[in-house]
């Protein structure tokens, strides 16, 4: 009887316990596969001046290229990321790294700008793997502990970040930019595939493929929180892009004149961001989301005169970037637990928040390329100040 042998077939999932490893091991690779692709799509920041003198231009011409790329990860998770609430996770995320590794292959052969930036967006768009695993993670978590996983995912996706700037920056200024790219394609594919093994192998819901991407208006509408949530996240983001991309354009140049690789070793102080994590998972869990977003937007607050103040003293600056990175870490936890909770589709709830975010901090990166280049490092800081009032006010209303 074709029914009973359809039942037979799906219902044996021993397999399923052979490939996935002990709790704590898979929440650990899934962390560090977190970390490297996110890594991605910051390569660029920390080696612009290397780019620029490369193609033969000035730094801040080039500063745009860092926007593309966090342009293309927004338009990768609008169309791949809610496919997590329905396809095969473990084809999804293969072919992806595949996609990724490609791309950053391309980027480091490009003989200009133009085919740097269009290779940047291509691997930018299907980086996206970090966002179809943290709503695996919150689904898999008990309910006690949930922002507290999420977090630990959270927290190698920021350390990824901040070996983007150090690690590139240092790489970059001993082998060039080009390797840079190369050999974060080669991390990304044994890393990406690694973590596709021991991903669930069926699909989820049936149905049509892109039918999240077709809800997310009307998940949006019917959920106060999650907008609430990718508003504020939006702004805190944009805040933190403005100041963090265009930083290694003030530390490089006239006003500190650094190298590329002591500018990129500035990058350390972003560990505050995966030290924050588990307890802003911890607060989470305990005290709810809105308190705790509603602290990370007041240091963030207080974060952009020190970074105005940082413009001239370089005490300043380590203050703001510890205090920027602080409150980042915190809100990004707080609400991204709020959205994977706030509806019954994670996956889809989870991509309007993270393409509110970035779409957030794209906008805000050109605005701050273009702010420096008119009204220096003050116009960069009024930019973030600008999006924290945007991101906190728009949501001050109750609706």
């Amino acid at each position: 009887m074709p029914s009973a042998t359809t039942t037979t077939v799906r219902a044996t999932p021993p397999v399923r316990q052979t490939r996935t490893p002990a709790p704590g091991l898979f929440l650990t690779l899934l962390a560090v596969c977190s970390a490297v692709t996110a890594a991605n799509i910051y390569l660029a920041a920390p080696l612009l001046s290397l780019m620029a003198r490369d193609f033969g231009s000035a730094p801040s011409a080039l500063a745009w290229i860092a926007s593309v790329a966090q342009l293309g990860y927004a338009v990768g998770l609008l169309f791949f990321a809610p496919l997590g609430d329905s396809a095969n996770r473990r084809r999804l995320v293969a072919g992806l790294t595949l996609v990724t590794a490609l791309g950053l292959a391309a980027s480091a052969a490009a003989p200009g700008a133009a085919v740097l930036a269009i290779a940047m967006f291509v691997a930018s768009a299907a980086t996206v793997i970090p966002q179809l695993l943290v709503p695996l993670v919150a689904e898999r978590a008990p309910a006690e502990r949930r922002a507290r996983h999420v977090a630990a995912v959270i927290a190698g996706l920021f350390t990824g970040i901040v070996a983007a700037r150090v690690l590139g920056g240092l790489a970059g200024q001993a082998f060039g930019w080009r390797w840079v790219f190369g050999g974060a394609a080669v991390l990304t594919l044994v890393l990406g595939l690694a973590t596709a093994l021991v991903l669930p192998s069926r699909r989820r819901r049936e149905g049509p493929l892109f039918a999240g991407l077709v809800a997310l208006p009307s998940v949006l509408r019917h959920s106060p929180d999650l907008w609430r949530a990718c508003v504020r996240q939006a702004g805190m983001f944009g805040a933190w892009s403005a100041l963090w991309t265009s930083l290694a354009l003030l530390l490089t140049g006239p006003e500190y004149g650094l190298s590329t690789a002591t500018a990129g070793l500035f990058g350390l102080f972003g560990l505050t961001a995966s030290a924050v994590a588990p307890l802003a998972g911890g607060l989470v869990d305990r005290f709810g989301a809105a308190r705790v977003v509603r602290s990370a937007y007041l240091l963030a607050a207080v974060s952009v005169p020190l970074f105005w103040l940082g413009g001239h003293v370089l005490g300043a600056l380590f203050a703001a970037a510890v205090a920027i990175h602080a409150a980042l870490v915190a809100s990004h936890v707080a609400n991204q637990t709020l959205a994977l909770t706030a509806t019954s589709v994670p996956a889809t709830a989870n991509t309007a928040y993270v393409v509110a975010g970035f779409a957030g901090g794209a906008t805000a990166s050109a605005l701050a390329g273009f702010a420096y280049s008119h009204f220096g490092w003050g116009g960069v800081c009024g930019v973030a100040g600008v999006w924290l009032v945007l991101g906190w006010g728009m949501t001050a209303v109750r609706r």
